[in-house]
């Protein structure tokens, strides 16, 4: 394969010069995050006894609040936890993010949102079911569409 035709393959498969400015993939790969953590929340409150969400503006609002602590609080506390992550061999990653949504409890108390967790128990099941049903709405969103 010459020089051309491999700048061509890494621009077509990665992205690059050839990717037009603001195609606005962040912007969907966003909501398909959002709406995966909303449907998670809503799930894991139906199915886990001890998790309480009502009403649809507090699902999606609770969604907002979950998915930025898990992008600005989550990546700080599994770096502080490192050494507990090689340890166990990740398992500590579940008591992560039962602490993540235990959090996004305590914050949506005084943001007036009708969520609710009641103990470790009902927060770890309810943080195990977001992340299943997270993984797999977001595998099965369309992948990004690459430009021919």
């Amino acid at each position: 394969m010459d020089r051309e035709g491999r700048g061509v393959w890494i621009q077509r498969t990665w992205g690059g010069p050839g990717e037009p400015a603001g195609s606005g993939r962040w912007f969907a790969t966003l909501l398909i995050r959002w709406a995966a953590n909303a449907i998670g929340l809503f799930v894991a409150s139906r199915l886990v006894h001890g998790i309480e969400l009502h009403g649809w503006e507090s699902t999606i609002i609770t969604a907002g609040v979950f998915g930025l602590i898990n992008a600005f609080i989550r990546p700080l506390v599994m770096c502080l936890t490192c050494l507990l992550q090689v340890l166990t061999l990740g398992l500590f990653t579940l008591i992560v993010n039962t602490a993540m949504l235990a959090l996004t409890a305590w914050v949506a108390g005084p943001l007036g949102l009708d969520f609710e967790v009641h103990g470790f128990r009902a927060a770890f099941l309810g943080a195990l079911v977001i992340s299943v049903v997270s993984f797999m709405l977001t595998r099965l969103a369309p992948p990004a569409r690459t430009r021919a």
